[in-house]
């Protein structure tokens, strides 16, 4: 438990440097793939390559493509239209399709789901209800994906290093997550990457320092590390735990003048999304 929450407050923390440093201002697919770079220079001169199972690396090469690669990049995208409290909000959903997947792996299906999403969506309409557009509804949909491929990348993990355990600490095993990210994020920033939204100030490349040394790095690490240790109703919880902390920083410091009844009453619908598809109702599961 101690990992998550360490990792919730540098996650909270995050969000806000992401949105008022980088968004509109560096490009998207660089920030990314400098943060993956700089986290592969921590990680992979400690990876063990003997010895380790070829099934485990490549899953672990999923892992990093998911969690990280494609969650990474949508996230980013999704700054471009919504605000950091926007942000912060739609990603309460992620313990929905941590849930959504667990019951996949288990061969359960879930109806509660498909209501759930749907009055997620209506949260999301209260929140930017005088302003929906298209480009709104991308950066609520890129959320979501990239909730997606967060959430199945701490529950595949989890369930990969259970299937094959090994003597050797976490980190020995962890780099493997940065080359699948790196399968994905460098491919992008080649295709979509802008070279003249680089950074182009002191403060901008300390903020990716951060968050790849630390919230990338460590972040990740110290998540999936964490992930392993609590049961899937704890973990699914602790994915949540970082909208309270990282709204307040980011009001108090930088968006005092935030419209909070709607982010308030739009944070409640959105939650009870989830939790109308995690409470015991949604145990009336069927299998398949």
């Amino acid at each position: 438990m101690g990992y998550l929450l360490f990792v919730t407050l540098i996650q909270a923390f995050s969000f806000s440097l992401i949105g008022e440093y980088l968004a509109g201002h560096v490009d998207s697919y660089f920030a990314v793939l400098v943060r993956v770079l700089l986290a592969g220079l921590v990680f992979i001169p400690l990876t063990r390559w003997r010895r380790v199972a070829p099934a485990f690396m490549r899953g672990m090469l999923l892992i990093g493509a998911l969690q990280f690669g494609i969650t990474y990049v949508c996230l980013y995208l999704s700054f471009r239209v919504l605000t950091v409290p926007e942000v912060l909000l739609f990603t309460i959903l992620t313990p929905l399709h941590v849930t959504l997947i667990e019951d996949a792996l288990n061969r359960r299906f879930n109806p509660w789901g498909l209501l759930a999403a749907l009055v997620a969506v209506a949260g999301a309409v209260v929140i930017r209800y005088d302003s929906v557009n298209p480009d709104f509804f991308m950066g609520f949909l890129l959320l979501q994906l990239a909730n997606f491929t967060y959430a199945a990348g701490q529950v595949l993990y989890k369930h990969l290093v259970a299937r094959y355990p090994s003597d050797e600490p976490h980190y020995r095993r962890f780099g493997y997550f940065y080359l699948g990210a790196l399968l994905v994020v460098l491919p992008a920033f080649l295709l979509f990457g802008k070279a003249h939204y680089l950074p182009d100030a002191p403060l901008q490349w300390a903020v990716l320092l951060f968050l790849g040394l630390v919230s990338t790095a460590l972040g990740m690490y110290w998540w999936n590390k964490g992930a392993c240790l609590v049961t899937g109703a704890t973990l699914a919880v602790m994915n949540n735990l970082h909208v309270p902390v990282g709204l307040l920083i980011n009001l108090l410091i930088w968006n005092q003048h935030e419209d909070l009844g709607r982010l308030l009453l739009g944070g409640l619908v959105i939650l009870g999304a989830c939790l109308l598809y995690t409470s015991d109702a949604a145990d009336d599961s069927l299998r398949v």
